[in-house]
């Protein structure tokens, strides 16, 4: 990492931003109650609640970094680079920038909706303090880039949002600023244009400019970023290697859900002669974790309770995506023989190779006697994390773009 003071593009120092939430502090179950009580307070019965979207963050970023920042939704991320940006001030610190900042934080951003393609290209380079002259010189570069020619000369307000994310980015990185500012938006774009985006900042970076990444695509941050912070409850946590950065994320993960408690979850389905009261995902040596690396095994500890005594009773593990698509499903009458229970007890579930790529995965568990009645029925009760590992020994890591499920193979070649 450079050290000069002249390589130095940003540094910030006791950075805090705070917001005021007003709160009535009486609650009405009817409207006529709420316009009665304001008729005769309409100035009082107020309060004033302070949240600290971001507290005392400091950290100097240099020439030609590429530096991610990584967190759970609410840690503060986009409160950061909106101040970054000058879209909002701080409440305390400051953040002193060397150079021209293009950001692209929302789809959008920055883009005037009655404008046409071409006039915004022209507006957003004025903002960033070129000159006419300038913006000409990469218009071509920019419009080829985006890949909305045929539709340069149409009101922004008629692009889809895929349109919009395109043109906003090819904007950003391809004027002449000395810092790039990218929220998660890229996941707009579809999965050839976010390889050219990637492929774009990483160039940028080698010309010796500046990036600031936000995304929750952690193979995407380590593949780009040179450096990472991390970001928890408005604070930075950590610092460094963006290695040890996804490590620091992804325990802060495994504690909030590594284990959890089922006896209250509703809505389920069954008749409740027996129900599931708790899940715990482990690794191999029976320690509690929610993150699983590709191609490893899975280990779910599941208790239930059972108010009388049920006999050959079947357990089933389903797993599904963000969306709620079907993945795969394993049931413990595919193995072998059903135990019969009369008060409950634990059932060990071990999935040998979770052959999925990347990304956030959730469970649903089914509990069903062998002449098919349903006992009890829960579904995405819980998540796990899959991260990337080198599954084939090659430092090639399948993707979301290859499907959820991989699969290993075997190839030989006859070739002359």
């Amino acid at each position: 990492m450079p050290t000069r003071s002249e390589d130095l593009t940003a540094s910030i120092r006791g950075l805090g931003k705070a917001y005021e939430i007003t709160r009535s502090v009486h609650r009405h179950s009817r409207m006529v109650d709420l316009l009665a009580q304001r008729l005769r307070h309409p100035f009082g019965s107020q309060a004033q609640d302070v949240f600290w979207a971001l507290r005392d963050v400091s950290f100097d970023v240099y020439k030609g970094e590429v530096v991610g920042l990584v967190g759970h939704n609410g840690a503060g991320k986009s409160t950061l680079l909106k101040i970054l940006s000058r879209i909002t001030a701080p409440t305390l610190g400051e953040a002193d920038l060397n150079g021209r900042v293009g950001c692209l934080l929302e789809v959008g951003t920055g883009f005037h909706p009655e404008l046409s393609g071409r006039e915004n290209i022209y507006l957003n380079g004025t903002i960033l303090g070129m000159t006419r002259r300038q913006i000409a010189r990469r218009f071509d570069e920019i419009v080829e880039f985006s890949g909305v020619e045929r539709f340069l000369d149409t009101p922004v307000k008629r692009y889809s949002s895929g349109m919009s994310v395109r043109l906003a980015f090819a904007v950003a990185a391809h004027l002449d600023s000395e810092i790039l500012i990218v929220d998660e938006v890229l996941a707009v774009g579809d999965a050839e244009f976010q390889r050219r985006c990637l492929g774009k900042m990483q160039g940028v970076a080698q010309s010796g400019r500046t990036v600031l990444f936000v995304s929750h695509n952690l193979a995407t941050v380590q593949s780009l970023c040179t450096r990472a912070l991390v970001l928890a409850d408005g604070r930075c946590i950590f610092d460094g290697a963006v290695c040890e950065a996804v490590g620091v994320y992804l325990a802060g993960m495994q504690v909030a859900s590594a284990r959890v408690e089922l006896s209250a979850v509703s809505p389920r389905g069954g008749s409740g002669v027996a129900r599931f009261t708790g899940l715990a995902f482990q690794d191999e040596s029976g320690e509690p974790t929610s993150i699983v690396a590709m191609g490893r095994a899975l280990n779910l500890a599941l208790r239930f309770t059972c108010s009388e005594a049920v006999s050959h009773i079947n357990f089933v593990v389903g797993v599904v995506d963000q969306s709620g698509q079907p993945i795969f499903r394993v049931q413990a009458n595919e193995v072998g023989d059903l135990p019969s229970c009369r008060r409950g007890g634990e059932v060990q579930c071990r999935i040998p190779e979770v052959m999925l790529v990347p990304g956030v995965y959730y469970v649903t568990l089914g509990m069903n006697q062998a002449n098919g009645d349903l006992l009890d029925h829960l579904s995405h009760v819980a998540s796990f994390h899959v991260v990337e590992a080198d599954v084939f020994g090659t430092g090639r890591f399948p993707d979301r773009m290859t499907g959820a499920v991989f699969a290993r193979s075997e190839w030989s070649f006859d070739c002359s």
